[in-house]
């Protein structure tokens, strides 16, 4: 029997559908915002779970699982199973599609050991999609049926697409756009895979320039839609930022929403953190400076308190202005920056970073990887955290670096320019300035906004004052998680209506 539906104004069951979650699988964000906002909605009385694919690490970590239903052969899968557990750490119930044959490999969530995109990920993500419209059709798990099914990002997509035109029910879809350049693109041959009807197969459904979008499924059938800020959802309805998907997102008109993501302030706090050399707080703020000291031995950087410690923690890719970072280092080096650099990208500028620490030992170190405690290592230590991207939906590490009193140098797209206040003339002189912004996409404006954090930099005071004022913004997932519960309302009675 399906249970009963909420009051109008308590919170509604609520099913998170993604392809990964810090600490299980993580490749980006992503990861963390889905280990977060659940947690943020159960706090404030939501009865919320999540479904995840059965990859190796979660099959591993998720405790008590037990099996809810024994799907059988679909999607190319001998066998696929719906378990029930709970996430280590929060407790919090998750459904897990238990398919060997479509989870259980070596590798990456979306690639090979080879780094080539799995061949079949259209089968993986689309069952990921279609349990979770079951779990809202009342046939999969009757002992709890979701009123709201949110996706997150294409790998969930097909679940706004199978609620809407495969299995309808009284569910509203919410389809959360962590990052639009990520489309989940496949030949549109494979569409009989979907079992989905064939008038879908045109621009009106997932047709994308002669190949099916993932991406498309969220955002042309979801109820509501939101990006991780408000301003990427003021940019992604242009040509300049809608990855050629700009028309479906206009047509969506006041369905398109931005909500600015939180971080975890359990997991990123100076004064808690067991990662870091010494904790430290917004009123003792001597322990921030132990941290550079003890950062700059552990990279074999120069011993010098005087040094503006510039960090990235990001992918090393274009969009991330990986490139534009690159062409100004000849310049700031000299001035007295050191730059310290964490991550995976494109093998072009992973070279030409480790190119730049063989060229400048003591000043630059590049580890290519990722580490977590090193992250928070890097983020704590730091002066400066550079995230000069040419588009960011939301951008965590800038939310990091203010947490830890690590001012933001960053290009003003996206959840940069929500989060990130300018250190100009107006906002030093009214108490506003948390960081350093720049518009360009070029190495002269990204100089520019370096020099500006140098000249402050050599100005103890001011730099200690903005420092404070980015540690004591409200950052968690607090506001956030309410602002999502009352779209969820929304969408329910636009869905009733």
């Amino acid at each position: 029997m399906r249970p009963a539906a909420p009051a109008p104004n308590a919170a509604p069951r609520v099913l998170h559908v993604a392809a990964e979650v810090f600490p299980l699988v993580k490749t980006g964000g992503l990861a963390d915002v889905v280990a977060a906002l659940p947690v943020a909605q159960v706090e404030q009385g939501a009865d919320v779970r999540l479904l995840l694919p059965g990859y190796p690490a979660v099959i591993e970590s998720v405790q008590g699982a037990r099996q809810v239903i024994d799907i059988g052969a679909c999607f190319g899968a001998l066998r696929v199973r719906l378990l029930l557990g709970r996430m280590p750490g929060s407790a919090l119930p998750v459904y897990v599609v238990d398919a060997p044959y479509l989870y259980r490999r070596r590798g990456g969530p979306y690639q090979a050991p080879d780094g080539e995109e799995w061949p079949d990920n259209l089968q993986r993500f689309a069952l990921l999609g279609w349990v979770a419209a079951h779990l809202a059709a009342d046939d999969a798990d009757p002992a709890w049926v979701p009123e709201i099914v949110h996706a997150h990002d294409w790998h969930a997509a097909m679940a706004c697409a199978f609620v809407a035109e495969h299995l309808p029910t009284g569910a509203a879809s919410v389809f959360t756009v962590h990052n639009l350049a990520f489309q989940g693109l496949f030949p549109m041959h494979d569409w009989p895979l979907l079992g989905l009807a064939s008038r879908l197969m045109s621009p009106a459904g997932l047709e994308y320039h002669g190949q099916l979008s993932f991406m498309k499924a969220g955002l042309k059938f979801a109820d509501r839609i939101t990006t991780v800020s408000p301003n990427y959802a003021q940019e992604i309805p242009t040509h300049e930022f809608g990855c050629g998907l700009d028309g479906v997102i206009r047509g969506r008109g006041a369905a398109v929403s931005g909500i600015l993501n939180g971080i975890d302030d359990a997991v990123w706090n100076p004064a808690t953190d067991p990662a870091i050399a010494q904790r430290y707080d917004a009123g003792r703020l001597a322990g921030k400076a132990a941290c550079k000291r003890a950062l700059q031995a552990e990279l074999g950087l120069s011993p010098d308190p005087g040094a503006l410690l510039m960090v990235v923690v990001s992918r090393l890719t274009a969009q991330k202005g990986m490139d534009l970072l690159l062409a100004a280092l000849p310049e700031l080096l000299p001035q007295g920056v050191q730059l310290a650099v964490q991550g995976t990208g494109d093998p072009a500028l992973e070279a030409a970073f480790r190119m730049a620490e063989q060229a400048h030992p003591g000043r630059v170190q590049v580890h290519v990887g990722y580490d977590e405690a090193r992250a928070h290592r890097l983020v704590a230590g730091a002066d400066v955290i550079a995230v000069p991207s040419r588009f960011e939906p939301c951008g965590l590490t800038q939310l990091y670096g203010l947490r830890y009193g690590t001012l933001p140098l960053v290009r003003r797209v996206g959840g940069l320019a929500d989060t990130v206040t300018d250190a100009d003339e107006a906002a030093l002189a009214q108490g506003r300035a948390t960081g350093f912004a720049f518009d360009a996409a070029s190495p002269r404006a990204l100089l520019q906004a370096a020099a500006r954090a140098l000249a402050l930099w050599r100005d103890p005071p001011t730099w200690q004052a903005m420092m404070r004022r980015g540690m004591g913004q409200p950052l968690s997932w607090r506001q956030p998680a309410q602002q999502y519960l009352a779209l969820y309302h929304e969408a329910l009675r636009a869905k009733a209506g």
